[in-house]
């Protein structure tokens, strides 16, 4: 859907004109021609899953519209978990996508490489191509649409030209992203990273000019919006994702409410797709986090409070007949691929106790 012309005085989400479209943002470089990878020989090695028995049998008691997945794929920890054999970080990165599309728990994949520049769509097709017919990914937009300002390789920061401009969006992110992936293309998430005082002091202005932008995007696409300021969380906020027909996602992350006050925050808006990036432990920074996890091969802290809230939700979106999305990264409890198979076994717990009472 094209946006309006400059000057047009369209009403904004709370009745305010839209300003004029800006003439003077720069427009992004001419991009080579993307070739596609040859196949290399660590392919053939990854072709096998790790995954038990036991774990497929967990995998055929889950519903196809409920997609667990992790953050990315890359990990040589995960050795035993997803992959059989030792790897290093760039074969995984080129080859494990395949490895991991079979195994019997992981669904979906979040591409995060998407938020620092965009890419083509024929990398979007190459990655579908590597997985089955039911996988979905969850892909993040780049962040010079989502953050206010942008920040040059000496530090300095300034305005971010092509902040919630949605002609770039379609352009850069949704056309090729959607065109690349068909059928296998989950949500496009659009995580806005801290927005800094003036927005959290004020938080309309910034709804406004969101509002503006998901009312301008393509319709027929999962959209949702992810913040990591918990003063956007107003009941304003909900009402532009809902009038827009964009989905709120769930994220955990060190300044965000927990899981479970996020989702009870959503609950004002209509039924849907449910949406979640379980990112960060609570109470933990991202690098103390990292530090802390690797090799990302066990369990170290447990949350079986997040854990509980998103099972519970996942199992009430499900019987509403809509799909669910959720990507775990290790940094959540400290191995992705066991948390996703955690979150597994109470989704089927609660599934069952549901039946049992039924």
């Amino acid at each position: 859907m094209p946006k309006p012309p400059s000057g047009s005085t369209q009403p904004d989400f709370f009745g305010l004109p839209e300003p004029g479209k800006r003439s003077d943002a720069p427009k992004p470089a001419a991009k080579a021609k993307r070739v596609a990878a040859p196949p290399s020989d660590t392919s053939a090695k990854l072709a096998a899953t790790a995954a038990s028995p036991a774990l497929f049998a967990l995998g055929e008691a889950l519903p196809a519209t409920l997609h667990l997945g992790t953050s990315s794929w890359s990990y040589p920890g995960w050795k035993g978990l997803i992959y059989e054999g030792e790897f290093s970080p760039a074969q995984l990165a080129r080859d494990g996508l395949a490895a991991y599309g079979k195994h019997p728990l992981m669904r979906t994949v979040s591409i995060d490489r998407t938020f620092y520049a965009p890419i083509g769509q024929d990398v979007y097709a190459r990655y579908a191509s590597q997985v089955p017919e039911g996988f979905r990914f969850l892909i993040k937009a780049p962040m010079a649409i989502t953050s206010s300002y942008v920040r040059s390789d000496t530090g300095e920061t300034s305005g971010s030209p092509y902040f919630l401009d949605a002609e770039y969006a379609v352009r850069e992110f949704v056309t090729p992203c959607t065109a690349g992936l068909g059928a296998k293309c989950g949500p496009l998430v659009f995580q806005c990273p801290p927005q800094g005082r003036a927005t959290t002091r004020n938080p309309d202005p910034f709804i406004n000019r969101l509002y503006r932008f998901l009312k301008a995007l393509p319709q027929g696409v999962l959209y949702a919006v992810e913040v990591r300021d918990p003063e956007l969380l107003t009941e304003r906020f909900f009402k532009c994702l809902n009038a827009t027909g964009v989905r709120f996602c769930v994220a955990s992350h060190a300044r965000m409410p927990t899981s479970r006050e996020q989702i009870e925050r959503s609950l004002s808006m209509d039924a849907g797709p449910f949406i979640v990036r379980w990112s960060l432990h609570a109470g933990f920074k991202y690098e103390t986090a990292k530090a802390k996890y690797f090799p990302f091969n066990k369990i170290v802290d447990e949350d079986p409070e997040s854990r509980e809230s998103l099972a519970q939700e996942c199992v009430r979106t499900l019987a509403a007949g809509f799909p669910v999305y959720v990507v775990i990264n290790n940094k959540a409890e400290g191995s992705a691929p066991l948390s996703v198979e955690k979150l597994a076994q109470r989704f089927v717990e609660i599934s069952a106790n549901l039946r049992t009472k039924a």
